[in-house]
């Protein structure tokens, strides 16, 4: 498989290439771009090289040229970013009428497994509090995490979508609404990544977590999901997609 890194001097993106077969990535393209193992180009325009599918893991800026890119040339993207406004949300259903793309707010099979398990905890203790704490590292620009939105929408489904989200506590907010997902963002140091759910209830208190020790999970999902997505039809995909046909 022959892959076009986006994002590819970044953090996320420099583990993706550590963790790719020899030769397996093509090019790069990265707005700041500098020498790596391959040729690295500042934008799509660039871009000469063929390829099997495209993994993003830049920011959601410039997010039209990737995706235009994929579907003049009918090549599968990998959308690893978060951040994504209501705009780019639409702009990407639109393109998945027209090319396949795969798109989470997590890459990790740990964390989608906990997807799963904070739904079915949801459904069974019904009137029991739900909190989500999410913590990273200082270099992080948007918050609350695309993990933590994710897992708070599962929870909801959970509680059959009775409720709507909040995001942290500040000055006298009085008691706590029975119909709210409060979602606090914790940042600092080389935290990679951890989630905590928490449903509380009258004298008892479940915690669901999960704890990321290295971006090489999640550089091993993107790599997992653009294989993935080899010769599917166009649409928007993500992890229960994959999972669904794993498990």
């Amino acid at each position: 498989m022959k892959l076009i890194l986006c994002g590819s001097c970044g953090r996320m993106g420099k583990t993706v290439a550590e963790c790719a077969e020899t030769d397996e990535i093509v090019c790069g393209v990265d707005r700041n771009p500098y020498p790596l193992s391959f040729p690295v180009y500042r934008s799509f325009d660039e871009v000469t090289e063929s390829a099997d599918a495209v993994i993003d893991f830049s920011s959601p800026s410039d997010l039209k040229e990737r995706l235009e890119f994929c579907s003049e040339r009918n090549v599968p993207i990998v959308l690893a970013a978060t951040g994504y406004t209501e705009d780019d949300e639409k702009l990407i259903a639109e393109y998945a009428k027209s090319v396949a793309i795969f798109k989470t707010g997590n890459l990790s099979l740990g964390v989608n497994v906990l997807q799963f398990l904070v739904k079915k905890a949801a459904e069974a203790l019904g009137d029991f509090d739900a909190e989500i704490i999410e913590r990273h590292h200082n270099k992080k620009k948007d918050a609350p995490s695309g993990t933590a939105l994710m897992l708070a929408d599962s929870v909801n489904e959970g509680f059959g979508k009775s409720k709507h989200f909040i995001f942290g506590r500040h000055g006298n907010v009085g008691a706590r609404d029975k119909h709210e997902i409060a979602i606090h963002a914790v940042r600092g140091g080389t935290v990679v990544g951890e989630h905590e759910v928490m449903f509380a209830g009258t004298d008892e208190v479940i915690t669901l977590t999960h704890s990321a020790q290295s971006r090489k999970v999640f550089a091993s999902g993107a790599l997992k999901a653009a294989k993935w997505l080899q010769g599917k039809p166009n649409g928007l995909y993500d992890m229960n997609d994959l999972l669904s046909t794993l498990l």
